[in-house]
């Protein structure tokens, strides 16, 4: 534990054109240790809540897109203000924002863990994603600032290392967690580490600005970006259970639809815009973020279900299904380092060309699982394939992003590649939902008919629909009626979760093609 104390940089804030330039080690070191402790708060936050959704959504009487906004209000604001929160940092003081997000984000944490119902639940969601909106940016940013070229890269090695172990134990430790005491949990062990966090950095990160201080903040662009995906959101995440046709549905997409319009609008107005679209004329940029896009669409949202397929349907304990993600993560973590190389060695089209493929088959791996099948045969060789597509595209797709731009335009460029990345699961999530559940009530009526089961307990099962597989057996029927309903809502489940995936297989494939027709590079070459 950090000694309190002043700083032990010299006097005065760390400009980003002179990083370091009076930081001792100590304070190198215990930066590095806050960058990660702050990432790690984020990185498994989402991670650990799909985890715990299983038992958020029975304990709190939750259907279906009350657990997609449980994910979707966190999503919403982090992908919405991601580049306003580097913005601020690099305006107004990186550790100052820094630690505000993790002030709140903690607060958020504790507010979470407290609720007593899904609406506070997705309240208290929604501002821990603002908080996460000013805490992501500021971990690397942190760095930049502190440590010499000389030694940066090691730093981020190191950072990126550890963010990768922290993501492959917080499910674990989450599941543990909700399976031993309560889901509450997934989120009260957020405040020790944000306390811890906040102390280290108030004793020994050292405070840091960027070069320009002029310029105006783009909150008009927050403002429409944000509006413009609640809006779409809201509607595809309602839509399954009040109809397209509703005002509210038609409503939202007309009103999504025009901020988004007026937003990319703005943004070709404004001076400091927080998107700078003239980076999209860049021929690999835009191939890489279109990459993106169908990629973690793919990712973000098949995922979301995963958990929910291993608990609800397969049986799995919550600890379990946490470490079923374990080879994906592995696979990541011990591949990233010689992925990184080969775009050196092939250039970017090859490995964004083969990566993408290869996710393709881990995403069509998933629909071949049935209800009740073991993991290793099921389950295991999808993750693993899955794992190793993602480890050959990640570092080379961030590769590319950073060799199209200038020095000066780094963090930006990184910025717009990671909040496309998170915008693409939010909006994936909710899409993916309605696939889910029209193919979840079209399959659970025909096993209804079929089975011919008692008619309250049919009419029982009917009226939670909108719960999926989260549907609660009554009290007071035969156990074998009861058991051949479960196994009817489970392949209800299986059916639509199969469509997800061969979906997410599709987007896998489109983003190869993206990349075999727009991105250029060769070996030894920036890609541009």
């Amino acid at each position: 534990m950090p000694q309190l104390g002043r700083s032990p940089c010299d006097e005065g804030v760390i400009l980003s054109g002179t990083p370091a330039a009076g930081c001792s080690e100590r304070s190198q070191r215990w930066t590095l240790v806050a960058a990660i402790l702050g990432s790690s708060l984020a990185f498994i936050d989402g991670t650990v809540v799909n985890v715990a959704l299983p038992a958020i959504q029975h304990q709190l009487n939750a259907n279906t897109s009350d657990a997609q906004w449980v994910m979707e209000s966190y999503a919403l604001f982090l992908a919405s203000l991601l580049l306003v929160g580097g913005v601020l940092g690099d305006r107004f003081g990186r550790k100052r924002v820094f630690m505000i997000g993790t002030a709140l984000f903690t607060l958020a944490s504790i507010a979470c863990a407290l609720s007593t119902a899904v609406g506070p639940l997705i309240a208290s969601r929604a501002v821990q994603g603002i908080g996460a909106a000013l805490l992501v940016p500021g971990s690397l940013a942190l760095i930049s600032a502190t440590y010499p070229p000389s030694k940066r890269g090691a730093a981020i090695g190191t950072w990126s290392a550890f963010s990768g172990i922290t993501a492959a134990i917080g499910p674990v430790i989450g599941g543990f967690l909700v399976d031993h005491y309560s889901w509450t949990w997934a989120f009260l062990v957020n405040a020790p580490v944000g306390a811890l966090l906040l102390a280290i950095c108030a004793a020994t990160v050292p405070e840091s600005k960027g070069d320009t201080q002029t310029g105006t903040i783009d909150v008009s662009g927050a403002a429409l970006v944000t509006v413009g995906l609640a809006g779409l959101v809201f509607a595809f995440i309602e839509a399954p259970s009040r109809g397209w046709m509703a005002t509210p549905i038609w409503t939202s997409i007309v009103i999504g639809g025009l901020a988004l319009s007026l937003f990319v609008y703005v943004e070709t107005r404004t001076a400091s815009p927080m998107l700078p679209l003239k980076l999209f004329c860049e021929r690999n940029f835009s191939g890489a973020n279109l990459l993106t896009l169908l990629l973690y669409a793919a990712l973000g949202g098949s995922l979301f279900f995963v958990p929910l397929n291993l608990i609800q349907v397969q049986g799995y304990a919550a600890t379990e299904a946490g470490a079923a993600l374990l080879p994906f993560i592995a696979i990541m973590f011990v591949m990233s380092r010689w992925a990184g190389s080969l775009v050196d060695r092939f250039g970017s089209k090859l490995p964004l060309t083969v990566g993408p493929l290869i996710a393709a088959l881990g995403f069509a791996l998933f629909a071949l699982p049935t209800v009740q099948g073991s993991y290793w045969t099921s389950f295991f060789p999808a993750m693993c394939v899955l794992g190793l597509g993602m480890s050959i595209t990640v570092a080379p797709l961030t590769t590319t992003v950073m060799n199209v731009v200038g020095k000066e335009l780094a963090g930006t460029a990184s910025g717009i590649n990671n909040a496309v990345s998170r915008t693409a699961g939010l909006l994936a999530i909710a899409l993916f939902g309605i696939v889910l559940t029209l193919a979840f009530n079209a399959t659970l009526d025909n096993e209804l008919a079929r089975l011919g089961a008692p008619s309250g307990l049919v009419a029982a099962v009917v009226a939670q629909r909108q719960k999926l597989a989260g549907i609660v057996m009554p009290d007071g029927y035969p156990s074998e009626a009861i058991a051949a309903l479960r196994r009817a809502v489970g392949m209800a489940f299986v059916s639509g979760f199969r469509w997800v995936m061969l979906i997410s297989a599709a987007l896998a494939l489109l983003s190869s093609a993206s990349a075999a027709v727009m991105i250029q590079g060769k070996p030894g070459e920036p890609s541009r």
